[in-house]
């Protein structure tokens, strides 16, 4: 069966091992050899759902690949970390607000429906707020600045998953079968941050 797989650096496999980003494609090759699968991989780092669309709407128009899987969210979630810290003070979006989200998502799923392809949505794996603070902040932004803006660090996490729930909720509403990746991780930030 061919698979086609959108979404951001998740499933595209980036790693951060020693300061440098690598990507590693074992989750691909293992799915691929145990379940009979040709994989094509047209995640990329630091993708939303705006800029997936251009890739869904050429591929919805080719029909290769029987299966579609969606995993979206942790990058449209984020927001300008860089000008929280210089004025904490003022209001922010993220990168697609919740109202955009929903209707860009739907359309990426009416693309692929359209074009015959069987879709699935994976949830995303949840954050460990503080240590994603830490990363934020790690090239000198303000921690105190950026903390102050959130409100709690755990604002991160809560924020993270309500984009997880969309994408479920909208996959349902889409009768879309989920890949519930989020439900295999704990919840709890101490065994959370072991993983």
């Amino acid at each position: 069966m061919d698979v086609t797989v959108y979404g951001d650096s998740i499933l595209k496999g980036v790693l951060l091992e020693d300061g440098k980003y690598t990507v590693n494609r074992v989750w691909e090759n293992l799915l691929a050899q145990r379940c009979g699968l040709k994989i094509r991989n047209r995640s990329r780092f630091g993708c939303t759902i705006r800029k997936a669309l251009p890739f869904i709407e050429k591929d919805s128009e080719t029909k290769s690949g029987e299966l579609a899987i969606l995993e979206f969210g942790g990058n449209d979630c984020d927001y300008d970390w860089a000008a929280i810290s210089a004025d904490p003070d003022r209001d922010y979006d993220c990168k697609t607000p919740p109202a955009q989200f929903r209707s860009r998502y739907r359309q990426a799923i009416d693309l692929l429906r359209r074009s015959g392809r069987r879709l699935a949505v994976l949830t995303l794996p949840p954050v460990h707020s503080e240590r994603y603070l830490r990363f934020i902040c790690r090239d000198g932004l303000s921690y105190d600045n950026i903390l102050r803006w959130l409100g709690d660090v755990e604002h991160i996490s809560r924020w993270q998953a309500e984009y997880s729930e969309m994408a479920r909720q909208i996959a349902r509403e889409e009768h879309v079968d989920v890949i519930d990746l989020r439900s295999v991780f704990p919840q709890e930030p101490e065994k959370l941050e072991k993983l």
